[in-house]
């Protein structure tokens, strides 16, 4: 037996469990903000960036030139992040981290065809990703004149710490957004499923549905309430009659 939902059962379905899609819903929204608030570390991120260009003698720059150090960058990206940089970093700063651990703080990125590289560090601690990042910059200016024999590093910024600066993450207001749409997915797909494993006859169209047949005749519910009351006004009524006579 094929059945078919049509859009005024679904509607009524969603009506009837309103309430467990709201609880539901304000259920994710207040726990995703709590966690947000008052669990999760904030992280900051500060960024520096850098340039890759070598001068020339005589004061221009060839095609040639440009186009070696675009693809010098490539690895450069590799470079700042190698054990060889960062247990200097490490080891300047005194950090008292591995250098796994540090990499895992550190980004390296470069716009297609752009000389310029951006080193961001993102820590729990404003000013210490601000320090990272600057120092990574720097050891590796340094450096790369020894391991390449090579001098075209310039740092163009340096990572600042701004006043009232913001975390990078958690972010509140998407995660509370986010709930908010798994919530009320949750409830729906929760209202649906219980009206699904509902099995019980509650109306004459679920008995036509069931039993295929149509319904010829619904029994009444009787008032108890107001049958006695009808009952008790019959009896007084009554016995007025029988005093009357």
């Amino acid at each position: 037996m094929e059945e078919t939902i049509s859009l005024k059962e679904l509607f009524q379905t969603l009506k009837k469990r309103m309430a467990l899609i709201i609880v539901i819903t304000l259920v994710a929204v207040m726990a995703s903000g709590a966690v947000s608030y008052f669990v999760l570390t904030p992280v900051y991120q500060s960024s520096t960036q850098i340039l890759v260009n070598q001068a020339s003698e005589e004061g221009q720059y060839s095609t040639s030139e440009v186009q070696t150090n675009l693809q010098l960058i490539n690895t450069y990206n590799v470079i700042i992040k190698s054990p060889a940089i960062l247990e200097l970093v490490n080891k300047e700063l005194n950090l008292g981290m591995t250098s796994g651990q540090l990499n895992s703080k550190i980004s390296v990125q470069s716009e297609q065809n752009s000389q310029v590289v951006t080193i961001s560090v993102q820590d729990e601690n404003a000013s210490t990703a601000a320090n990272i990042a600057n120092k990574t910059a720097e050891v590796f200016q340094r450096e790369i004149v020894e391991i390449m024999n090579i001098n075209n590093v310039t740092i163009l910024a340096q990572a600042e710490v701004t006043e009232n600066q913001s975390p990078v993450k958690p972010q509140p207001v998407l995660n509370i957004a986010i709930a908010l749409v798994v919530g009320a997915m949750a409830g729906v797909g929760l209202a649906f499923l219980l009206e699904y494993m509902d099995n019980t006859v509650k109306t004459e169209q679920d008995i036509e549905k069931i039993a295929e047949l149509p319904v010829i005749g619904v029994i009444a519910t009787i008032d108890k309430s107001a049958e006695t009351a009808n009952r008790a006004e019959r009896n007084t009524r009554l016995r007025g009659e029988t005093i009357g006579s």
